[in-house]
């Protein structure tokens, strides 16, 4: 169907005879998206996805992907669409298959990453008749799509215009408003090859110059302007202001995005708050340690005196800054991000501009370099000091806290309790590492697939530190794990169920916390990693963890149990936050 030129890109060479008409289509909708900058394509095994299974494998721009379980499959192309930055094509069967999907949907559309579903189903005559595997797919994920297309079967008598038309404008839209597309495609039987052949020339010809080049059947094109701010800017940079950063995402190609905001901090002389997710947590410019030090009265005082908020990216993990935001007077309040969704819990934003920080920070006018208005570094340093006495013990704390100074290369980090761990810990680092959650609908679905896909992206280790319950939810992804070309390192957790449960004022009486909120689960990580082929390290001291992680690192894939007390976590926070605020230690 097509082949690689000697400068590497992809020349259409479309047959002339297919193996059945429902392989034209698949091949034009294929052909289409990679034109438009697919390069990768996860694939779960099924019957009824035939001809768009065949038409990929036979593709030679395209990387093929499998997994046997959808839920995991689709986490997989949400991590290699984060880590690569292109849109990634799913491509299910019909049935249950496509609703397997429905947590990476939301996943996507939160996040803004583009996926690009591509499910096989029964033609209409097969739906509500008691037919086999038939469900009603149309629209089966609601509102948590960019674009929904339910296709007809293939047929000669509608043009191939309209296909490629279809897929251009959809991906057009994916572009706009970065997420998730929903491209359902009936197929009529046969879905397999046979003994006769379709001539797929008189259909075809209508395409000759399409067939000829390597662009797609029809150009969309937007501006992306940020408005001019001269004035804006010098009164609101002539204020106290302050910096916060959420998620923000640097490709492999251009890491300087994060950069560019630590040096604006510096001209401005405005303190800067980065959450690990934006890529300079670990910048010796940032408070690394706020989240811990708005425990202490002194640094919320001081960081209480800024007027002006300018915040880059949204989904804070931080819910102690989040609070300081929401309850902060401000004058006035910007949030940068290329995403177009509001992205503003409490309704602070007094202007939003929907560009990436780089384009934000290159628009903006010149200014004098300014002095630092505050004194919170100064402030955050006996913060950072307890830290450090504090997680030198074998614990939750003190593994997150080394991890965050050893990782190299990815890191991506579970949601729970893992997340917010993560976030307070840790000390300023030389060497760069990236940095990625998901925090769109922050669940604990597909953690270890979307690491995994991650890791595919990417010529460096990849590590992913999670809980053990998040770990249970996707065991089947381990599966995925043997297949890494790059050291992949699973950090589990294993504190025996929902131990944040400790820390959120669920009903305690009689059992009701253990068995309905914690549920306990008594399960450890041993045999699953021999069974799916991985190293297995199950350290009991700082030292241990060290050496074993450090040899992880080094080359396959390892799992590393970290098992503690269901306790320990939510009684050292809770000592910590005691001790930044001054209160006396309890006996």
């Amino acid at each position: 169907m097509t082949a690689l030129t000697s400068d590497g890109f992809v020349k259409s060479g479309f047959m002339e005879e297919y193996a059945t008409f429902n392989h034209i289509w698949a091949a034009l909708i294929l052909e289409e998206l990679y034109r438009l900058g697919v390069r990768d394509v996860v694939l779960a095994p099924g019957s009824r996805s035939s001809p768009l299974t065949m038409s990929a494998s036979e593709h030679a721009g395209l990387r093929c992907h499998c997994h046997f379980d959808e839920r995991g499959l689709g986490f997989m192309a949400l991590g290699i669409a984060r880590g690569s930055q292109r849109p990634v094509v799913i491509i299910t069967t019909s049935g249950t298959a496509v609703a397997n999907l429905y947590p990476t949907v939301v996943e996507a559309n939160l996040l803004g990453v583009p996926l690009i579903v591509l499910s096989a189903d029964r033609p209409i005559e097969l739906l509500g008749n008691g037919s086999n595997q038939a469900i009603d797919q149309r629209d089966i994920f609601s509102r948590h799509t960019i674009v929904h297309h339910d296709l007809p079967p293939p047929d000669a008598e509608i043009k191939a215009a309209f296909l490629l038309s279809t897929v251009d404008q959809a991906v057009d839209q994916q572009r706009r408003m970065p997420g998730p597309i929903h491209i359902n495609c009936r197929y009529r039987e046969p879905l397999y090859p046979g003994n006769c052949l379709v001539d797929a020339s008189d259909y075809l010809a209508p395409l000759r110059d399409w067939l000829t080049t390597s662009k797609p059947w029809s150009d969309w094109s937007s501006s992306t302007a940020v408005p001019a701010l001269n004035n804006e800017w010098e009164t609101f940079a002539q204020q106290r202001g302050l910096i916060v950063v959420g998620r923000v995402e640097d490709s492999v190609d251009d890491s300087q995005q994060g950069q560019q905001i630590v040096e604006l901090s510096k001209q401005l002389g405005w303190p800067l708050l980065a959450d690990i997710q934006s890529q300079i947590h670990f910048d010796p410019h940032n408070l690394i340690h706020f989240d811990l030090a708005l425990h202490d009265e002194r640094f919320s005082a001081e960081l209480a005196k800024a007027e002006v908020l300018l915040q880059f990216g949204g989904r804070l993990i931080s819910k102690r800054l989040t609070q300081f935001i929401a309850q902060q007077p401000w004058q006035d309040a910007w949030l940068v991000d290329p995403l177009p969704q509001r992205l503003d819990p409490d309704y602070c934003v007094k202007r939003r501009l929907i560009c990436s920080p780089a384009d934000f920070i290159a628009a903006l006018p010149t200014i004098p370099e300014q002095l630092c208005w505050h004194q919170l570094a100064s402030l955050q340093r006996r913060t950072s000091q307890l830290v450090e006495e504090r997680c030198t013990a074998f614990s939750e704390l003190g593994v997150c806290h080394l991890l965050a100074q050893l990782a190299e290369g990815q890191l991506f980090i579970g949601n729970s309790l893992p997340a917010r761990l993560m976030n307070m810990l840790g000390t300023h680092r030389q060497t760069p590492v990236r940095v990625f959650a998901n925090r769109g609908s922050s669940g604990i679905d597909g953690l270890i697939a979307t690491a995994y896909g991650l890791s595919c992206t990417c010529s460096e280790p990849t590590t992913i530190v999670l809980g053990d319950t998040s770990a249970l939810h996707d065991l089947n992804s381990l599966a995925l794990l043997k297949q890494a070309t790059q050291p992949l390192v699973v950090v589990i957790l294993n504190n025996d169920g929902g131990s944040i449960f400790h820390m959120l004022p669920v009903p305690k009486e009689d059992d009701l916390l253990e068995r309905y909120y914690r549920q306990p689960h008594g399960l450890h990580f041993e045999h699953a990693a021999k069974m799916f082929g991985l190293g297995y390290f199950a350290p009991e001291s700082l030292d241990a963890f060290m050496a074993a992680y450090t040899q992880a690192l080094q080359a396959g894939v390892t799992l590393i149990e970290i098992n503690v007390p269901h306790q320990q976590v939510a009684n050292d926070l809770k000592h910590l936050g005691a001790a930044i605020r001054g209160e006396p230690r309890e006996q």
